[in-house]
């Protein structure tokens, strides 16, 4: 049976509520495939180059798997517009991505087939979470399955010409790539070596390090060797990757023990609304805030427990960030803090372009802001980096050490700065009124979950909304509605 078509959301439900992909959103099999299909990707050279330069994913996971949630779900919304509009938006974001690995090989994150892998990783470990879950697919609903993946790629590029129409050209074109292509690339090992044992804490979580780090001794290793085993054979072998004894059975299990969602009453896991509970902040006023209140009351007590049971050392050891003063609000954060949590988005312990352009980038992701918008503000992120760069690059390297930072931190608020704030600040007031009311606040500071206005007249000028972006950007102090944005992870 040929696949030849792209499939619309008329002639087949590729799209929308009712689709095969859909329906995988809030299947926890799904978190086992995207780990592995992210590998997959990461393995590829040019993926795997664009990642370590410019991707947050090691000290901002949560933040990017939210923001990669939320975008694939626009990706396969109903409506074609909100199609049409994140693949515009995504093609924007990844035109901005190109340079060269560290072995000087050339990488565009617009190049077809390189874009096409990715979606390629997608269908193929859907196939094999289902075969590994007991529940493998027929033919019949693997081809139309695979029709749907080819529209998906067709919505993002155009046409899906750089996928082969047939499901049976396909597994050949994806054991071609395995086999041929694929190393053991560095955004690959950091993915499961790093990630996992590294993991930070989500904002629910980050007042209980001892528990999360004890969490994540335990979790971090057992993730690794699960994804580690699913992986293709040839790819494995390749890249020289070691297999814990009994991972198979290890990986078997975990993906039988997640199919036995089926089983649970439709609707009961949305991993929309987890992914948001658990990046709720003490004080927040979301009505999901004082459940999350409460839990976070009683897993303090189980913390504490913990920490009389079993004290931790070497990695174990937590190294909490000071909480912020009671009543004020705000706390002062260290020049290697605000580094490390704000500054150096990538975590490659310097601040460079992609740093910035980061900031952008969530900025604008969050803001869902236009395309003369959206270049606006990259212009202004722009031209922060090079006053930044002049005024603090002493060494001439293109980028700018925590040691440099340090040295020469009342830098940072100069002019281009300011224009940043101004920038946001008329992105935000969407009237053009002079103020952002409650309601454009709320929009953009939506990851801090709608914390009310407390100035007295409902609005926000442009003088003291700039005065704060300058007090966080530059005073190093924390904020409450700025941290789930830039330094949360």
């Amino acid at each position: 049976m040929t696949t030849g078509t792209t499939g619309t959301a008329d002639e087949d439900p590729a799209f929308g509520p009712e689709s095969r992909f859909s329906a995988f959103f809030d299947d926890p099999r799904w978190a086992l495939a995207v780990i592995r299909a992210t590998v997959l990707e990461a393995a590829h050279p040019q993926i795997g180059a664009a990642l370590v330069d410019n991707s947050t994913f090691t000290t901002h996971p949560w933040r990017r798997l939210r923001n990669t949630f939320l975008s694939t779900r626009r990706m396969f919304d109903a409506d074609p517009a909100v199609r049409e509009r994140e693949a515009a938006r995504l093609n924007r974001l990844h035109s901005r991505m190109s340079g060269a690995d560290s072995r000087g090989r050339a990488y565009d994150a617009m190049d077809r087939a390189t874009r096409a892998w990715v979606v390629a990783t997608l269908f193929e470990s859907a196939v094999t979470m289902c075969r590994l879950s007991g529940q493998p697919l027929d033919q019949d609903t693997m081809e139309r399955m695979y029709v749907r993946y080819r529209a998906f790629l067709a919505a993002l590029d155009g046409d899906a010409g750089e996928l082969p129409e047939d499901l049976g050209d396909f597994w050949r074109y994806f054991d071609m790539v395995v086999e041929n292509e694929l190393e053991n690339t560095e955004a690959a090992r950091v993915i499961l070596y790093r990630l996992f044992d590294h993991l930070p804490a989500p904002a629910l979580l980050k007042g209980m390090p001892t528990l999360w780090a004890a969490g994540r001794a335990v979790a971090g290793p057992l993730l690794g060797a699960i994804t580690v085993a699913s992986l293709p054979e040839p790819y494995r072998r390749r890249a020289g990757l070691p297999e814990m004894p009994g991972a198979p059975a290890l990986m078997q299990g975990a993906y039988l023990a997640a199919g036995l969602a089926r089983f649970l009453p439709e609707g009961l896991i949305n991993v929309e609304s987890i992914i948001e509970v658990l990046s709720l902040s003490p004080g927040s006023d979301d009505p999901r805030a004082r459940t999350a209140t409460a839990l976070r009351a009683r897993m303090k007590r189980a913390s504490a427990l913990l920490r009389l049971l079993t004290p931790l050392s070497g990695d174990l050891a937590p190294t909490p960030d000071p909480a912020p003063s009671p009543g004020a609000g705000q706390s002062r954060r260290s020049a290697e803090q605000f580094f490390r949590q704000v500054l150096d988005q990538t975590g490659d312990g310097h601040l460079a372009w992609p740093d910035l352009a980061a900031m952008a980038r969530e900025l604008s992701t969050r803001l869902d802001l236009d395309e003369p918008e959206e270049t606006r503000l990259y212009d202004a992120f722009a031209a922060w980096w090079r006053e930044l760069q002049a005024a603090l690059d002493t060494d001439g390297d293109g980028r700018v050490s925590a040691d440099e930072y340090a040295a020469a931190v009342p830098s940072l608020a100069g002019p281009a700065l300011i224009r940043v704030a101004e920038v946001l600040f008329d992105a935000t007031d969407k009237d053009s009124s002079g103020a952002i009311d409650a309601d454009e606040y709320r929009t953009l500071f939506r990851t801090a979950f709608h914390r009310d206005l407390t100035i007295t007249d409902g609005s926000y000028g442009q003088s003291a909304f700039v005065g704060d972006f300058l007090s966080f950007m530059s005073g190093r102090r924390t904020s409450t509605p700025y941290d789930p944005l830039l330094a949360d992870a």
